[in-house]
């Protein structure tokens, strides 16, 4: 999840800034087993054997993002790594088309071919998995939502509701849609500080949104906006993890510290895991840890 992303952690300080910039250990090598297209919304990249493993990228990302990790894993699971359509190059088909909903509809009935996945999404895709995990309690085994939220912008408005946000919305999507290619590059590219400390990753997270389909960027970060998914955390069966980056550099390592437990309180049996000294992107700057915490989460309940 990158462009028009929270400026950190989320979407929604990524779009404050958005808006005032426009204002208008070493893994095993795997080899991939096949890449088949279930659906016109995704592709998918298996490998390994094992219990089954998804993972899933952010807005405006890729899966190369989830790459080294999950090769880390192709000895003990087979790994299904998901591309989105119209993100970093992956093509789009379906002109005007929703992007969000209709693409978890269609993974949730990928996972219903598998034997009860696993599931670790970034940003967007952590959303994704919950959101499967409420619409489909049988489907997945467990879930690892990675620096996300079930609605973005409680990140900086917790009295915010799906109403409130819906102009800045669609001021955000026409944005989005208007915005020369040249100025969007250089608003990713200050973006990209934002959601790294690893300055060697930052190009490929500027790419990635560059290569992205516009029309999908401006719709997806709308629905994204649009989404909340508190008012089902109750009822929720499926075991989460929720891990969230720590920024110690700035004051907003506290702020996240307070917000990510605030906003997954109503989740039963939620367990909570901070990851210090990282931005966004837990994968890169924090790998070793991120890692860790992949592998005990796969292996509990098992």
């Amino acid at each position: 999840m990158k462009p028009f992303l929270p400026v950190r952690r989320s979407i929604l300080r990524f779009l404050a800034t958005t808006v005032a910039a426009l204002t208008l250990g070493a893994a095993p090598l795997a080899v991939a087993q096949d890449i088949v297209r279930p659906s016109p919304r995704f592709s998918v990249e298996v490998m390994g054997q094992g219990p089954d493993v998804i993972f899933l990228h952010g807005y405006a990302s890729s899966r190369e993002v989830w790459r080294p990790a999950a090769e880390r894993l192709t000895g003990q699971y087979r790994v299904h790594l998901v591309q989105l359509s119209g993100f970093a190059g992956e093509p789009w088909t379906l002109d005007d088309a929703p992007v969000l909903q209709p693409a978890l509809d269609d993974l949730a009935a990928y996972a219903a071919t598998l034997d009860r996945p696993a599931f670790i999404g970034h940003s967007m895709g952590g959303l994704g998995g919950l959101i499967i995990a409420q619409k489909h309690p049988d489907r997945l085994s467990k879930v690892m939502s990675v620096d996300s939220l079930p609605f973005f912008e409680a990140m900086t408005n917790p009295a915010a509701t799906v109403e409130s946000v819906r102009p800045m919305a669609d001021q955000m999507e026409r944005v989005i849609r208007a915005a020369p290619e040249g100025m969007l590059r250089g608003q990713q590219q200050q973006t990209a500080v934002i959601m790294t400390l690893s300055e060697d990753r930052r190009d490929s997270i500027v790419e990635d949104s560059i290569r992205s389909d516009r029309g999908v960027l401006a719709r997806a970060l709308k629905e994204l906006m649009l989404t909340d998914i508190r008012a089902g955390l109750p009822a929720m069966i499926t075991p989460v993890w929720a891990v969230y980056a720590v920024d110690n550099s700035g004051p907003q390592g506290a702020q996240s510290s307070q917000i990510w437990p605030r906003e997954y309180a109503s989740l039963p049996n939620v367990r909570m895991e901070p990851v210090q000294n990282s931005r966004h992107f837990i994968m890169y700057d924090q790998a070793e840890a991120l890692n860790a915490l992949i592998a005990a989460f796969l292996v509990e309940g098992r």
